[in-house]
């Protein structure tokens, strides 16, 4: 995050309070002793700040090489994202160089540790790692990755030792406002749903199957927070619409409190509306990803502005998968990918502002 406009959040502040003089004592010791003014802590001004989300990320293929130079691993779309307060991306790799892959799994993928140095160069603030490809490694994956997280000190949500860690959201305050974010996945590979699941004191990842442990995990987060966010692992691949499982998930995290839900994995952009004063996002699609065509290829970047519970604005970043990094579009073509996606809106039943849902 931007250190000028983000700071974690702090401790608690403690008031001095002063001692006054009896009454009766001499005046001359009451003269000498100052008066002392309990010091109160004072809430911060809320103002509206950005977050920026892209798509999905990994590191495989043709990207593997960027990781030489892991400043400037991105490209030209940091600069997008290092314009907002917050930026968050969805990291679809196990951190890990050795282990086994998946068993019966046609797609693993993995990354070194660097993959964290070059998302924060790049800008990006928190990733989820609560998805399909999260434990890609297995056991052995897991315990690297959140080896590999401990010692980058990189917010990473949607993963841990156990399941609480796993559904704890990434607390962070900006420019007054305490924002609340929790990673799920609602995509998981059925013969790994039950070993790649947090639960008790076993490590996983946090699924959006275990649904009524995913709303739990959002009703908590209201209870302190001004702004809470799900990025949630969701959709079917090269569907261009919600599928039904995405339709019945959303308001129901709406009711619990969620105010932005975002996600992605169908590989393709989905649309982005409000149910009631909530934003919901469908699908980020590819972001730096090591194939794409004319549909996997377009991507971008999506920033709300918010104030609290009220996403004030949302703004289209376009871009297209050129060597495996989004570079941004301008012009002409950058004015026609914005009126596409807002298009995408219409199979989504979401409305285009909260006024109208």
């Amino acid at each position: 995050m931007r250190a000028s406009r983000a700071v974690a959040v702090a401790g608690v502040a403690i008031a001095l309070t002063a001692c006054s003089a009896a009454k009766g004592d001499p005046v001359t010791d009451v003269a000498e002793k100052p008066t002392i003014s309990p010091s109160l802590p004072q809430e911060p001004e809320r103002t509206p700040y950005t977050i920026s989300f892209g798509g999905d990320v990994h590191f495989e293929g043709v990207l593997r090489g960027r990781l030489n130079n892991p400043r400037t691993a991105l490209g030209p779309i940091a600069k997008v994202l290092k314009s907002s307060d917050l930026a968050m991306v969805n990291l679809e790799t196990a951190i890990t160089t050795a282990g086994t892959p998946a068993p019966g799994k046609q797609y693993t993928f993995r990354a070194p540790a660097s993959a964290f140095t070059a998302l924060k160069a790049a800008g990006v603030d928190v990733v989820s790692m609560a998805n399909n490809h999260g434990m890609d490694y297995m056991e052995s994956g897991l315990t690297d990755s959140l080896a590999a997280i401990k010692r980058s000190k990189f917010p990473v949500v949607g993963i841990g030792r156990n399941e609480t860690e796993a559904y704890r959201p990434y607390r962070v305050t900006v420019n007054g406002n305490r924002v609340a974010i929790i990673g799920a996945t609602q995509v998981l590979d059925a013969e790994f749903i039950q070993s790649w699941t947090a639960s008790g004191d076993k490590g996983g990842l946090a699924s959006a199957k275990n649904e009524a442990r995913l709303i739990r995990a959002v009703r908590q987060a209201r209870k302190s927070a001004d702004t809470v966010i799900v990025h949630l692992h969701w959709g079917t691949e090269m569907q261009k619409c919600p599928n039904p499982a995405q339709r019945l998930l959303a308001p129901k995290l709406v009711k619990a409190g969620a105010d932005v839900i975002v996600g992605g994995h169908a590989h393709i952009l989905l649309g982005s509306g409000f149910i009631g004063n909530s934003y919901v996002n469908y699908g980020l699609g590819n972001f730096v990803f090591y194939n794409w065509g004319p549909e996997t290829g377009r991507t971008g970047v999506l920033t709300l502005t918010i104030d609290g519970r009220k996403v004030i604005k949302d703004r289209w970043t376009p871009a297209t998968i050129q060597g495996g990094v989004p570079i941004p579009l301008t012009g002409a073509a950058r004015i026609q990918a914005v009126s596409g996606w807002k298009d995408l809106r219409s199979c989504t039943g979401l409305a285009g502002s909260p006024a109208d849902s």
